[in-house]
């Protein structure tokens, strides 16, 4: 009896199995050659010819052209690691290709995948346990932590080569948007940290600026443009006449007609000024357009105005000078200026605003060419959420594969006490966490066996902290070398790889309407398990 269409593609069992696992494992494999101080990177050119240079796993990933169901579902693990933690992207998805790769291996053993999955997640579980009891607490104010938990987090992206000047500016950044809360945590307010980047000079020359940066010139070269202590509005509604909602036609019959219809333009653009000037208002930022007319009538009462300030820019000028944007001009008074400073930067083409009490602070960064200030951008970021992370969660843990370990060897332990074939995926479980260090002796070319078994040796023996540094090859204490990360992102990390193998290794049949992608393109059917199921080709093709 047939119940499909003829289009319909059907894989069960082993076969599902082996090619969600194949497919997943490819993404992973993608990934990998960038873990690490030493990893490399990838040029990633898309359709419309733009390239973007990076290591960043979730990067990569998002501009990989991917047209796989299950490699779409490890998509996913680096999202929500750089949604929840800012980092370890690339861990998560290495580990969760890792774990699936020891799963198939244990398929074939004929032990059945609910035992796995049962396993890996009793393993998932215990593991998060550990990073809790090993996690040192670490205080907001500790500024030698939180630079070296920064300096960890860029070491082998592009902000490397000035990662201890960068590391500065995160964490005083980051201080400076930390508040303390009623019940005695602290709570980072990243939406008040801005980042503005600008190319031309090295990234040693990145500063941070206390208040905004906006990246605009004054409208009219005759007003001022400094300003000690000026009365700001933030406006979102344009200075200029105002039009009608449909199309109109005006017939003039002689000059004077014409001359009265100017006179009247004029008139509402001067009755707009003088609402302006009434206000008391020096300075004005507006979203939007400002009439030439009206520019010229601003230059006249010494006002500064800035048009066509980008809306993001307008919101972080709120949270600088805690003012309101007023969006109708007829209904402005003075309540609705905010006091703050203005600085002119002609070089750079900038205005420095700073509020009386200022809520917001603007990352300044520097680079050669644009190439290299995106990568340094996308470095700075996972470094500010690195470090929020760890002063919101108070944890941190030694790097350099140190955590992972002495993880496994304590679920190797654990998996005594699990009786049935769940013990066997939990010392899978604890297999697959030693690829950190395994990945990162090789990206540095060195030999990950008799490293890993060095690493071993030293945990055995109770150094806790004992990781890799890959620059001399050797096992070292890695808190006191200052490389140490973020308990939340490796706990995410954990949890987030192991849901993902337990969901791709809970499909034993994919059914699926016509070819297998997730873009419905009519690529040719690719050689997958199971007789013809497509969607290896188009998008996963050229990753391995």
């Amino acid at each position: 009896m047939i119940i499909m269409g003829e289009d319909a593609q059907r894989v069960k069992d082993r076969d599902a199995q082996e090619y969600n696992i194949s497919a997943a494992r490819a993404v992973a494999e993608a990934v990998r050659s960038t873990l690490g101080p030493k990893g490399m990177d990838k040029m990633l050119v898309d359709s419309m010819g733009d390239v973007t240079i990076t290591n960043d796993g979730v990067t990569i990933l998002q501009e990989m052209d991917i047209d796989n169901p299950t490699a779409e579902m490890i998509v996913e693990v680096a999202e929500t690691q750089e949604d929840e933690a800012g980092d370890g992207t690339t861990s998560a998805v290495a580990v969760a290709g890792e774990l699936l790769k020891n799963a198939q291996d244990l398929l074939e053993q004929d032990i059945h995948p609910t035992a796995v999955t049962k396993g890996f997640h009793l393993a998932s579980e215990h593991a998060r346990e550990q990073v809790d009891e090993i996690a040192a607490d670490v205080d907001p104010e500790d500024t030698e932590t939180l630079k070296n938990v920064a300096e960890t987090s860029m070491t082998g992206k592009g902000a490397e080569l000035e990662k201890e000047a960068l590391a500065d500016l995160v964490v005083r950044a980051i201080q400076g948007v930390t508040v303390e809360a009623e019940d005695g945590s602290h709570v980072v307010d990243l939406q008040n940290l801005k980042i503005e980047t600008r190319t031309g000079r090295s990234a040693g020359e990145s500063a941070l600026l206390s208040g905004a940066v906006i990246d605009k010139n004054p409208v009219h070269e005759d007003m001022p443009t400094d300003f000690e202590e000026a009365n700001i509005l933030l406006l979102n509604d344009p200075i200029e006449v105002e039009e009608a909602d449909v199309d109109t036609a005006v017939s003039i019959e002689s000059p004077d007609q014409l001359q009265q219809f100017l006179d009247k333009e004029e008139q509402q653009l001067r009755e707009k000024v003088d609402l302006i000037v009434e206000s008391g208002a020096d300075v004005v930022f507006c979203q939007k357009g400002i009439d030439d007319m009206a520019q010229h009538y601003l230059a006249k009462e010494g006002i500064l105005a800035v048009r066509r300030t980008k809306k993001s820019d307008l919101k972080f000028l709120k949270n600088v000078l805690d003012a309101p944007i007023v969006t109708d001009l007829d209904s402005v008074t003075s309540a609705d200026l905010a006091t703050g400073s203005i600085e002119r930067d002609e070089a750079e083409e900038l205005f420095y605003v700073e509020g009386e009490d200022a809520h917001g602070v603007t990352l300044l960064l520097y680079g050669s060419t644009d190439h290299v200030v995106d990568e340094l951008e996308r470095g700075i970021n996972d470094a500010i959420d690195v470090v929020a992370t760890t002063v919101s969660d108070g944890r941190t843990l030694p790097g350099g594969g140190a955590i992972e370990v002495e993880l496994a060897r304590r679920l190797r332990d654990y998996a005594d006490s699990v009786s049935g074939r769940e013990q066997l995926a939990v010392e899978a479980f604890a297999d697959s966490l030693e690829l950190i260090p395994r990945v990162l002796a090789e990206n540095a070319g060195l030999d990950s066996i008799d490293l890993l078994v060095d690493l071993r040796a030293a945990h055995d023996a109770g150094d806790t902290n004992a990781g890799l540094n890959v620059f001399t090859g050797e096992v070292e204490d890695t808190v006191e070398a200052g490389v140490v990360e973020t308990a939340h992102a490796k706990e995410q990390a954990i949890a987030s790889a192991a849901e993902a193998a337990n969901l791709v290794l809970k499909i034993d049949d994919i059914i699926a309407a016509g070819d297998l992608s997730t873009s419905g393109d009519d690529d040719e059917e690719a050689g997958a398990p199971g007789g013809g199921m497509g969607g290896m080709g188009g998008g996963m093709g050229g990753m391995m």
